[in-house]
């Protein structure tokens, strides 16, 4: 349903991920992955992961529209942006459909934007240190490089947010 997506449960990375990270390790080559969209019963649609994952990026993740919505939830909020940040790196982990440009999309939503970066660190410091920590394995494993040497500071800077223990 439209209610949920692939990237706002950790249970499709490990489902749709695990099989797709399975068949890639027992035949040495990534196969394409393909995800049903029943949200409308009657006209059911067959994408390729990358195009879902392409399509959840676009539509929500980095939507300015879901991004002020999150926010009036506070605490639960900025878990939530850093969870769907999590996801993505495990797709990207498991199956390779998540491009640089998602990444890049992701940190300018999250950490390049000052309003949405200080949201995280006021309500949640310990969701803005394990984004950024999530962002920089992407690039320490190889699966994004950044197209600016800014968005590494601003990973390194929220990488390093003190987390106090109220």
């Amino acid at each position: 349903n439209r209610e949920h997506d692939l990237l706002d449960s950790d249970d499709y990375y490990q489902f749709e991920g695990g099989a797709a990270a399975a068949v890639g390790h027992l035949q040495g080559t990534r196969r394409p992955v393909y995800h049903n969209d029943h949200s409308r019963p009657e006209h059911p649609v067959i994408r390729t992961l990358d195009e879902e994952i392409a399509r959840v990026v676009r539509s929500r993740v980095v939507n300015p529209k879901w991004i002020a919505g999150v926010k009036r939830h506070g605490y639960k909020g900025a878990f939530e942006i850093a969870a769907t940040v999590d996801y993505l790196f495990a797709f990207a982990a498991t199956t390779g459909a998540v491009r640089g440009h998602h990444f890049d999309a992701v940190e300018a939503a999250f950490l390049a934007d000052d309003d949405t970066r200080a949201f995280i660190a006021e309500h949640n410091p310990a969701a803005l240190r394990e984004l950024a920590e999530r962002l920089q394995e992407a690039i320490d494993r190889g699966l994004w490089i950044p197209r600016s040497n800014s968005a590494r500071a601003r990973i390194d800077a929220a990488a390093g947010t003190p987390v106090s223990a109220a």
